[in-house]
């Protein structure tokens, strides 16, 4: 069963041997186990529903516990805590479109406003119930409703010879490339949420795979669908192109959930690849993997993923890993080469035939030798793909060690990238100086182009006694990061969405023509304000 108050599947687990645990004392100190709320006792604060009778609507409190918040580290401490300032007053399931507009028309008429949910895995705060005003335009706080499209999760038309599959936007990665790879074909979107995170989520995220660089962002891949608002059904036909004014699939695609309900989607296919295959590259220095990553970048070479880390993620990622004689072999393999103590790991990945995938491997590795750059062939590479989908279950294993993780990223021009990764990484160090807490952050380019780089940095603090001292700590990381991307003119997100805890920071990317054209956007498919507000714009 999935965790109700963490990441996956309760019966999976990420074991930390005594090393890693070591690792980490010396980073930031020895951890405090949190003492977590049960469901039990958390189930019996929920508060009696205010929401009319409905037949696709439950009003059942482990439900409603279940829909409450998502996956970033606020909703964690709330959770874990049971200190949840609201819940959901029922959740639908509906199984057709027809039912989707049938929850619309309800809620309208209800006075209730809509939480659309998909995998329940955002991380900035796109599924939390509204506080206040927030809740309805001029009503209140009025009852909320969360509509869990899960069961939109068919494949509806399959298109063998356009390589168009249609589905409804419910469906998580697992069960979509299931259905694909049995047709021959692959989406090739691979998110870390993957096994649990749907279609829909993607596209009105804006979601980047692993594999992006190879199959594309989601926006290439998103090609129609349809769009179930309080104003009536956009219809977004599949064209493979067209000049014919602007590109309705824009509106939608980081619309979370505003404009209406996603709940159909066409996506553009292919065949599965002939091979695949993912490399090790070790660099001296960053600078040096930095300057390789981006010539291999600008010589355009078909490859399906870059990912370079720093070297203090390199150490921390090998020294997690508890392998100790496979980590020493290459560390005296490295030596031996000249690089040492800076190493830097580039992950590369390759997909496709195999003669296309020989030629650009080799290209690639030249240009990093040209960075002295180390091929330490395809173990390690194996090893992140056979459980790239498995480390999320980590932050479960921190938790319950006394230790809170999390992530941000931006992405800017490769000019900008030394001075960004700088900064970011000293406000997330020096955030909890004051109180004598250390941070420990680490950071890799994730997702590359040929003009700049995604950068994912992840930071790790000590969990408080008091969980909302923990969410402060928290708050004042996440405020300092946040500073230090949009005083360099980095996007507040590369591929998390706004959610709420981007909010605060949208303006100064947007400015206000651009804020006031989202604010029509939504206005103009939801008059009443009633589709998930409070995300991603303040009013309507």
């Amino acid at each position: 069963m999935r965790r109700w108050n963490g990441w996956g599947d309760d019966t999976v687990t990420y074991p930390l041997h005594d090393g890693p645990r070591r690792f980490l004392e010396g980073l930031v100190g020895p951890g405090t186990v949190p003492r977590d709320a049960s469901l039990e006792a958390v189930v019996a604060a929920v508060p009696p529903s205010r929401l009319a009778a409905h037949p696709l609507v439950s009003d059942d409190p482990t439900d409603r516990v279940r829909h409450t918040r998502g996956q970033s580290l606020p909703d964690w401490i709330a959770l874990r805590s049971g200190r949840i300032p609201a819940f959901p007053d029922g959740v639908a399931y509906p199984t057709t479109d027809v039912e989707v507009r049938d929850l619309i028309r309800y809620a309208g008429q209800t006075g209730a406003c809509i939480i659309p949910y998909g995998g329940g895995t955002s991380v900035v705060g796109h599924i939390n119930p509204p506080l206040g005003s927030a809740a309805a335009k001029g009503k209140g706080h009025g009852p909320i409703l969360t509509v869990d499209l899960g069961r939109l999760n068919r494949l509806r038309h399959f298109d063998e010879i356009s390589q168009l599959a249609t589905f409804g936007a419910g469906v998580t990665g697992p069960d979509l490339e299931a259905q694909l790879r049995a047709r021959g074909c692959t989406l090739g979107h691979f998110p870390q949420s993957f096994e649990l995170s749907t279609l829909g989520g993607w596209i009105v995220t804006r979601s980047s795979g692993q594999q992006s660089l190879g199959y594309g962002r989601i926006e290439k891949l998103f090609a129609g669908g349809l769009v179930e608002s309080p104003a009536g059904t956009l219809q977004l036909p599949p064209f493979p192109a067209s000049a014919a004014g602007p590109d309705l699939r824009e509106v939608v695609l980081g619309s979370e959930g505003r404009l209406g309900f996603l709940t159909e989607v066409t996506v553009r296919v292919a065949p599965l690849p002939e091979t695949e295959a993912f490399h090790a590259v070790f660099f001296p220095d960053f600078e040096q993997g930095r300057e390789a990553v981006r010539q291999i970048m600008q010589a355009r070479l078909p490859l399906s993923m870059l990912r370079l880390s720093t070297a203090v993620e390199t150490q921390t990622t090998l020294a997690l890993a508890g392998r100790e004689r496979l980590i020493g072999a290459l560390e005296r393999l490295l030596a031996l080469r000249g690089v040492g103590d800076g190493k830097c790991m580039l992950l590369l990945g390759l997909s496709g035939r195999e003669a296309l995938v020989k030629t650009t491997r080799k290209e690639a590795l030249g240009i990093a030798s040209m960075y002295g750059g180390v091929h330490a062939g395809r173990t390690f590479g194996r090893e992140w793909h056979k459980s790239r989908f498995r480390t999320p279950y980590l932050r479960n294993t921190l938790w319950d060690l006394g230790y809170a993780i999390d992530t941000l990223e931006t992405a800017t021009d490769w000019a900008s990238i030394p001075a960004m990764v700088d900064a970011i990484e000293a406000a997330l160090r020096s955030g909890l100086e004051a109180i004598g807490e250390r941070v420990h952050v680490f950071t890799h380019l994730s997702h590359l182009y040929p003009y700049g780089s995604s950068i994912y940095t992840t930071y790790l603090y000590r969990v408080a006694s008091d969980p909302d001292e923990t969410l402060r700590r928290w708050q004042v990381l996440k405020e300092a990061a946040s500073l230090a991307i949009i005083a360099r003119d980095g996007t507040i997100s590369h591929q998390h969405g706004v959610g709420v805890d981007h909010l605060p920071y949208l303006a100064r990317e947007k400015g206000p023509l651009g804020m006031a054209v989202l604010g029509d956007l939504c206005q103009r498919f939801d008059p009443e304000g009633i589709m998930n507000p409070g995300k991603l714009i303040a009013e309507c």
